[in-house]
C-alpha cells in the first residue's frame, strides 16, 4: 500500500510535466510547419555546402 503512496503522486507529476512540455511546444510554434521538414528532406542540393566551398573540401576528399 505504501508503494501506491509513491506511485500515484509520481504518475501525476510526470503527467503534469508532459502536459507542461506540450503546452510549451504549442506556444513556441514547434507545430507550425509540419510539412516543411518532409519537403526539405527530399530537396536535392547538387552544390556542396558553403563551408566546403570555402575550404575546397568535400566528403569524398576526406577519405
Amino acid at each position: 500500500m505504501t508503494a501506491l503512496a509513491w506511485l500515484i503522486p509520481a504518475a501525476l507529476f510526470l503527467g503534469l510535466l508532459g502536459l507542461a512540455g506540450f503546452l510549451w511546444a504549442l506556444r513556441t510554434g514547434q507545430f507550425e510547419d509540419l510539412d516543411g521538414a518532409a519537403y526539405r528532406i527530399l530537396d536535392d542540393d547538387d552544390e556542396p555546402a558553403a563551408a566546403d566551398r570555402l575550404t575546397g573540401e568535400n566528403e569524398r576528399s576526406k577519405f
